[in-house]
C-alpha cells in the first residue's frame, strides 16, 4: 500500500526529468525554426497581434485585451510583443511554451510518484510527454495551450499535496495557480469544477470537520471565482456580451447536434495524438486510480487527479453546438493519458512494470515518434500555407503604393496576416480593426472610404469575414474602392483618387 505523504517522497527525478524536457524542448524549437514552422499557425500568428495590440493601436489601451480568448497569455506577452524582433518572431512566446514544457512534465511525474512511488512510471509519463511530436511542436510555438498544461498541472499537483496536510489554509502557490489557470482557456474552468469537490470529498474521507470543510472550500473557490468574474467584467466591457460564445466560426454540420459524433470526436482526437495503446493505458490506469480511492481512505487525494479527464468536456460540447474540428482542443486529453499511463506503470511492480513501459515506449516510437513530419498537429498548423504564399502577391501589391494610410481589415479573420504584414514594415496602429469601437463601427456604417485608403477582406474562409458579407448583402459598401489585387484567399481594394 502506497502511503500517501507528500513529505515523505523524492523530488529529485521530476527536476531531472524537467531539465531533460527543456533541453529537448529548445532543440525541438531549432529544428522547427529552421523548417519555418514556428509560426505557421494561424492561431500562433493571431495571439502575438492580440498581445501587440494592447500598446500598438489607435485605440491602445487594456480594452484591447478582448473578450474571446482568455486574457493571461496576452497580458504577459504585452511587454515582450512590442519589440519589433520578438513580435515577428514569436521568440519570446515561444520561450515561455518551452519553460511550460518543463513545468507540465515536472507536475506529471511529481504526481505519478505521488499516486505509485515509481521512478519508472515517473519516468515513463515523462517520455510520452518528450517523444510525442504533437505536444513538442505546440511546446515550440506562441499557443496558449501549453500554458494551459503548466498551470493547470501544477494546481492539481499543488491540490493533491496539499489534502492530506489537512490544512484551512491555501498556499499562495496553488491560489496563483487556480487563477492563472482560470484566466488562461475555457478548459481549465472545467478541471477547477471538477478538481475543487475532489479535494473537498478527499478531506471528508481523512475526517475533515463540516466546518473546516466550509472554510477550505471558501478559501480555495474565492482565487478561481475571482479569475472568473473579472474576466466576465471585462468581456461585458470591451464586447457588450459576458460571455462570447458563438459568432466567430462558421458552424460545421458533421457534428452540430450530433452528440455521439462529438464524443467520437474527442476520443478520435485523443489517440491520434498519441496511440490507441496509449490512450487505453492511460483508461485502465484511471479507473485503478478510482478503486483505490474508493477502497482506501489513505489514497482519497487521488481523486483530483481525475479531475483532468474533464479536459475532454469542452471539446465535445464546442463540436455538439457546431465548432468547427480542431485536432488540437484534444492536446490536454493526450498530456492526460501521459499521465495516466504513467500511472499504470507505477501500480505494477518488478518485471510486469519493466513491460508495460517498454510496450508504452516502443509503441510511440513505431507509431507516432518524435521526428514525424505528419504527426497530426503539424499537419493542422500547416492549413494556412498556401494561403500564406498566396499572400505574399497582395502584399506586394499593397507595399508597392502604400504611403501611410489606415488599411480597414477584420482582426478576427485576418490577425494572422496583420502579423505577416510586420515583415513588411506595418504596424497594427496601421491598421482600423474590431477592436477600435466607434472608429469601426463608423466604417462599416458609412463605407471604408470615409476612414482609410485600403480594405483587406478575407472572402474564402468559413465563408468569409464580416466585410466579405457586407460586400455580398450591399455592394454599395465598397463604392469609392477599387478591387486591385487578390490572393489566398484575400482581396485588396485601394480608395479611389
Amino acid at each position: 500500500m502506497i502511503i500517501f505523504s507528500p513529505e515523505r517522497q523524492s523530488k529529485g527525478i521530476e527536476g531531472l526529468l524537467a531539465a531533460a524536457a527543456i533541453a529537448g524542448a529548445i532543440v525541438n524549437w531549432i529544428l522547427l525554426w529552421r523548417a519555418d514552422l514556428v509560426l505557421s499557425h494561424y492561431d500562433a500568428k493571431a495571439h502575438l497581434v492580440v498581445a501587440r495590440r494592447i500598446i500598438d493601436n489607435v485605440t491602445p489601451g487594456w480594452q484591447q485585451i478582448g473578450g474571446v480568448w482568455l486574457p493571461l497569455p496576452h497580458l504577459l506577452h504585452a511587454i515582450p510583443t512590442q519589440l519589433d524582433v520578438l513580435y515577428r518572431t514569436g521568440a519570446f512566446a515561444s520561450i515561455v511554451s518551452i519553460v511550460c514544457f518543463g513545468a507540465v512534465t515536472y507536475a506529471t511525474a511529481r504526481l505519478v510518484i505521488l499516486a505509485t512511488g515509481s521512478r519508472i512510471g515517473a519516468a515513463v509519463s515523462a517520455a510520452l510527454l518528450a517523444l510525442n511530436p504533437n505536444l513538442l511542436y505546440l511546446h515550440a510555438t506562441p499557443m496558449t495551450e501549453p500554458l494551459l498544461l503548466a498551470v493547470t498541472l501544477l494546481a492539481v499537483l499543488w491540490l493533491t499535496e496539499w489534502v492530506p496536510l489537512n490544512r484551512v489554509a491555501v498556499p499562495t502557490r496553488l491560489g496563483l495557480a487556480l487563477f492563472a489557470a482560470a484566466w488562461t482557456r475555457y478548459e481549465a474552468w472545467l478541471v477547477i469544477a471538477a478538481a475543487l469537490p475532489a479535494a473537498l470529498y478527499a478531506s471528508r474521507r481523512m475526517d475533515a470537520s463540516s466546518t473546516a470543510l466550509v472554510r477550505r472550500a471558501w478559501r480555495l473557490a474565492v482565487w478561481p471565482a475571482a479569475a472568473i468574474l473579472l474576466f466576465l467584467i471585462i468581456s461585458r466591457i470591451t464586447t457588450g456580451a459576458w460571455l462570447v460564445a458563438a459568432g466567430f466560426y462558421e458552424p460545421d454540420p458533421i457534428y452540430n447536434g450530433q452528440l455521439t459524433k462529438s464524443l467520437l470526436a474527442v476520443w478520435w482526437g485523443t489517440h491520434q495524438l498519441t496511440t490507441r495503446t496509449t490512450e487505453l493505458v492511460a483508461l485502465t490506469g484511471a479507473v485503478v486510480v478510482a478503486v483505490r480511492v474508493w477502497t482506501r481512505r489513505a489514497d482519497a487525494s487521488l481523486l483530483v487527479p481525475l479531475a483532468l479527464f474533464a479536459f475532454a468536456v469542452l471539446p465535445a460540447y464546442a463540436f455538439y453546438q457546431g465548432h468547427p474540428f480542431r485536432i488540437r482542443y484534444m492536446i490536454p486529453a493526450a498530456a492526460t493519458c501521459a499521465l495516466f499511463s504513467g500511472m499504470a506503470v507505477g501500480f505494477l511492480r518488478g518485471r510486469a512494470s519493466m513491460i508495460l513501459a517498454c510496450l508504452l515506449v516502443g509503441v510511440t516510437l513505431l507509431q507516432s515518434p518524435p521526428w514525424s513530419t505528419t504527426a497530426p498537429m503539424l499537419a493542422e498548423a500547416q492549413w494556412d500555407r498556401p494561403a500564406s504564399e498566396g499572400r505574399r502577391q497582395v502584399t506586394s501589391c499593397l507595399m508597392a503604393a502604400y504611403g501611410g494610410e489606415k488599411i480597414l481589415a477584420s482582426m478576427g479573420s485576418l490577425a494572422h496576416y496583420m502579423q505577416e504584414l510586420s515583415r513588411a514594415g506595418l504596424s497594427i496602429a496601421d491598421f482600423v480593426h474590431e477592436g477600435n469601437g466607434i472608429i469601426w463601427e463608423f466604417a462599416m456604417e458609412s463605407g471604408p472610404r470615409f476612414h482609410a485608403g485600403w480594405m483587406l477582406v478575407e472572402e474564402q474562409s468559413e465563408g468569409g469575414d464580416v466585410l466579405a458579407q457586407r460586400i455580398r448583402r450591399a455592394p454599395g459598401f465598397a463604392q469609392g474602392m477599387t478591387r486591385i489585387c487578390e490572393g489566398g484567399g484575400v482581396a485588396l481594394y485601394r480608395r479611389e483618387p
